[in-house]
């Protein structure tokens, strides 16, 4: 009992409250998760998305970012030409792309 009210009476070691390294640790360890946990996989997603949009081909079927579902008729430099339901055509930017509907398929099941 003596010895409790001798270890609650003390304040602490020092006045500011830890060691000036103990922030910067705890800085830098907050720069790691955030690099790990959102930077990294960011970057991958769109390494992931740049190497799929240059690797369209003709008869691959795909979905855009604004839904529509075509099959590629024509792939150019920086466009594709697909053909839609009812045979129109039409021309989109590669960035437009989201995905292949092989892609949405297998996540389905």
């Amino acid at each position: 009992m003596n010895l409790l009210n001798i270890l609650l009476m003390t304040g602490p070691a020092d006045a500011k409250g830890g060691s000036p390294y103990s922030s910067l640790i705890f800085l830098g360890l907050i720069i790691v998760v955030f690099y790990f946990f959102f930077i990294r996989p960011q970057v991958k997603r769109t390494k992931d998305q740049k190497k799929y949009r240059e690797g369209l081909a003709k008869g691959q079927k795909i979905v855009t970012i604004g839904g529509i579902h075509g099959k590629i008729l024509e792939v150019g430099e920086t466009t594709v030409v697909i053909e839609v339901e009812g045979q129109n055509r039409l021309k989109l930017e590669k960035s437009a792309i989201a995905s292949d509907t092989q892609d949405q398929i297998s996540e389905a099941k």
